[in-house]
């Protein structure tokens, strides 16, 4: 279908699950992420303060939109932080992020 994509999140044991995405409800990778039971706290509801959305983009991170000073300060505070790391809050669903993969990483600085 047109208006949507596929994620794919690889799991804390390692396994790979492919979830299908709409792109037509400004869906943040976030909520969508929540709303599939997946364990972000997102104590700063989506406003990039809190980092306890975090992922890390193991494939497609060159897909993504440009990271924003705001988020990168965030990001830069973790301890985890990787070179692909990024606030799932701040990533809107649209179709340049079909087949995207990504391992939720969270324990932001709350």
């Amino acid at each position: 279908m047109e208006n949507t994509i596929l994620i794919n999140v690889q799991n804390a044991d390692g396994s790979l699950q492919v979830l299908e995405a709409p792109t037509d409800m400004s869906l943040s990778l976030m909520e969508f992420l929540k709303g599939n039971d997946y364990d972000i706290l997102a104590t700063c509801g989506g406003m990039a303060l809190c980092a306890t959305c975090h992922v890390e983009v193991l494939n497609g991170f060159e897909q993504l939109s440009e990271i924003s000073d705001d988020e990168y300060a965030m990001l830069d505070n973790l301890q985890n932080i990787t070179e692909r790391s990024r606030l799932s809050c701040q990533l809107k669903l649209n179709q340049q992020m079909n087949n995207i993969t990504v391992k939720v990483l969270g324990d932001g600085v709350v």
